[in-house]
């Protein structure tokens, strides 16, 4: 993680030259039809596959993330996701008839036509998956696309470039490596479209970027996911639930519960179903398992969290369950903090790692009201034997996803839209709706 990136000065030449290239052909590919765009598809999936261990081995050494976790998200939802775009592209490609409201006897419909260029720059927490992704999504829809990886990921990016060299003619599709100097250099050119993923922050600045060219963007960003444990709901089930989502990249996830609000009466058992699941999977002889959780990604992040956590313990927080930040390694052990309160700092920014605060609450229109207080949130999960408190939620508060008596199912489900609203995102994706938002909607109106 510590080798040299190129820079922006040292590529610029080929920034260009794939530009141009890409320029020059979108007109050839966005006329593709889909077979030959199936045949890309393919070419990618064979790639992807051919690379297995080449991936694990990268992402292994970028972000010590466990073996099996890569090879779920950085290999099969890759492999699995340009499957479904080869399924499905037939259906997806085939124009909307619309009925004709001025004369019956003309014809209208909506055809999908690609956008023309597009930029993908990826996060590091799914380095491989997030790019490959919408990468997918952007072929599918007959796009030329570069994309960049992050700079904390170099040995993802190194293997993202071969398997993409090995699928597409630069023309077509390219990885450009290097440092951040590299994505600024990107943003300056005249993309079509760009999808980023990453924080709020650089969001803004990628947003800002692509205003100055009028480019449409996808943002698919983060925030401040909210927990709401309702009376009655199974304690038992949301403590396991919990655990494991906080332990799966080490919290590392933009739909990672957050915060959670829990009754006053059902804060002992959380706190000790939490402890327990976390001891059953996670630890071995009171050590903890190390190659069975992800690090933190750089000690600028480790740092981070370091501070939002001594910042609520020095404002009051208990230390219910975890509290070791080990910096020699980058490992902190999942946490679960009690007695936190709003100005505390852990409740003001997204956590990012596997620490997760609780509140108590007494009725249901303080947990909502909180919520509406905020930032829009990426997800929300709700634990509920009401369905009229669930409805409640759903009703008076807004995210991108929501998902009921569980976690992140809003976002495994595939024929769901995924993203995000206001300060969590723009645009969704994911299947049909990853080949939407890398295709312009054209209405065509032919008289009789």
């Amino acid at each position: 993680m510590t080798q040299t990136q190129p820079t922006a000065a040292d590529l610029s030449a080929d920034i260009a030259r794939i530009f141009a290239l890409q320029q020059a052909n979108q007109w050839k590919v966005k006329a593709t039809g889909a077979d030959q765009r199936k045949a890309k598809l393919a070419k990618l999936k064979a790639a992807v596959e051919a690379h297995t261990d080449a991936i694990i081995a990268a992402v292994l050494e970028d972000t010590r993330k466990p073996v099996g976790e890569i090879r779920v998200t950085e290999v099969l939802n890759v492999t699995g996701n340009i499957q479904r775009n080869i399924d499905n592209l037939d259906a997806w490609m085939t124009p909307t008839e619309v009925a004709t409201s001025m004369n019956p006897a003309d014809k209208a419909r909506i055809i999908y036509e690609a956008r023309g260029v597009c930029l993908i720059l990826g996060p590091w927490n799914f380095p491989l998956g997030l790019a490959l992704g919408p990468v997918a999504a952007a072929v599918a829809a007959g796009n030329c696309c570069m994309v960049k990886l992050t700079d904390l990921c170099p040995a993802t990016a190194k293997v993202a470039a071969a398997i993409i060299a090995d699928a597409f003619d630069e023309s077509e599709v390219a990885v450009l490596q290097g440092d951040v100097s590299v994505a600024s250099a990107l943003l300056e050119l005249p993309f079509n479209h760009i999808f980023f993923t990453g924080s709020t922050r650089v969001g803004k600045i990628v947003m800002a970027a692509a205003a100055k060219h009028l480019a449409s963007v996808t943002l698919e960003l983060g925030g401040k996911s909210p927990v709401i444990v309702d009376q009655g709901a199974d304690i038992g089930k949301i403590a396991a639930q919990l655990a494991a989502a906080k332990q799966f990249n080490g919290g590392q996830a933009c739909i990672s519960p957050d915060y959670v609000f829990v009754r006053a009466e059902d804060q002992a058992a959380l706190v000790e179903g939490f402890q327990a699941n976390v001891a059953a999977n996670l630890y071995e002889d009171g050590a903890i398992k190390k190659d069975s959780i992800a690090q933190i990604v750089n000690p600028a992040n480790f740092a981070r969290v370091k501070a939002l956590f001594d910042d609520a313990v020095a404002q009051g927080a208990t230390v219910a369950a975890g509290g070791m930040l080990e910096a020699d390694d980058l490992t902190i052990h999942p946490t679960m903090l009690t007695d936190v309160t709003p100005q505390m700092k852990i409740l003001q920014e997204e956590i990012f790692a596997p620490v997760i605060p609780v509140m108590t609450y007494e009725t249901l229109d303080q947990a909502i009201g909180y919520i509406q207080s905020r930032d829009k949130p990426l997800a929300l999960y709700v634990y509920s034997p009401d369905e009229a408190n669930v409805a409640r939620v759903l009703n008076e508060t807004s995210s991108g996803g929501v998902t009921v008596n569980g976690v992140f199912s809003h976002y495994l489900e595939n024929n769901l839209p995924f993203g995000g609203v206001n300060h969590s995102g723009s645009g969704s994706y994911h299947g049909y709706f990853g080949f939407k938002a890398f295709s312009h909607e054209r209405a065509v109106y032919l008289h009789s």
